[in-house]
């Protein structure tokens, strides 16, 4: 069966899936330039938080040891940049984004920061990682994983770059599961992000997709199960903020 006959989910819409790609270069497209300001207000600044506690998680040498970090669907820095700040001379980092206008945004940012000499920014596709086997320490993705058409075959090329004793983090939205707290978040989600994407980006749509991306996203034991499937040893998970957010990790041993 090829792509034409196959279907997939964009938000709560089943879409044939060579047409996943397209939709959601749009949405990015269309919110790149206040990408960030909009990640402030939609967690009320949290995802800083849950940021940092993944760059605690990878925990890169502080030192001089080289390491290189490939960072997936990070196109504006965020990640690679808190990577670089909290490492040594010996950090390199990467950043694979298939959305040129949020890898401008990132070059841009880490040329203001000084740190253009320590992380790169490259146009690709998570699906088909133009890197050979074997090439990095550690690889991250925040937040864009779900974004991605087939994750199975995102995290079989997560799986092929690392190189053995490589580690997989993975920071996504997830299901909440505290009492009151799901309907507070269900209200949260459906009736102030898309207007707050209205107001901000002048794009209610692209937000409306995000928010119900977040519901189709795999349940953290399924998620580490196709996490197991791709070839990673040690899946394991930790929720955060009620089950807002999940940080998943894995071992290439």
């Amino acid at each position: 069966m090829n792509q034409s006959d196959q279907t997939t989910h964009f938000g709560f819409r089943d879409v044939p899936l060579g047409d996943k790609q397209t939709l959601v270069n749009d949405v990015f497209h269309s919110v790149a330039q206040r990408y960030d300001l909009m990640n402030d207000l939609m967690s009320a600044g949290l995802h800083r938080v849950w940021k940092d506690l993944m760059i605690n998680a990878l925990n890169p040498p502080r030192g001089d040891t080289p390491f290189s970090l490939l960072d997936v669907a990070g196109g504006t820095g965020d990640i690679a940049f808190r990577a670089a700040e909290a490492s040594g001379a010996g950090f390199r980092a990467t950043v694979c984004d298939i959305n040129s206008d949020m890898l401008e945004v990132g070059r841009t940012r880490a040329a203001a920061r000084h740190l253009d000499d320590r992380v790169s920014f490259v146009e690709g596709n998570a699906e088909a990682l133009a890197f050979p086997d074997r090439s990095f320490d550690a690889y991250t993705i925040a937040f864009g994983i779900r974004n991605v058409p087939r994750i199975d075959l995102a995290l079989k090329e997560a799986y092929r770059v690392l190189k053995p004793g490589g580690r997989f983090l993975c920071l996504e939205f997830s299901t909440v599961d505290t009492p009151g707290l799901d309907r507070i978040y269900d209200l949260f989600s459906f009736k102030v992000i898309p207007p707050l994407g209205r107001a901000v980006t002048g794009d209610a749509e692209s937000y409306q997709y995000l928010v119900e991306s977040i519901r189709k996203f795999p349940k953290p034991n399924v998620f580490a199960e196709m996490m197991r499937t791709a070839g990673f040893s040690r899946a394991s998970w930790q929720s955060f903020s009620g089950g807002i957010v999940a940080l998943h990790s894995g071992w290439r041993l």
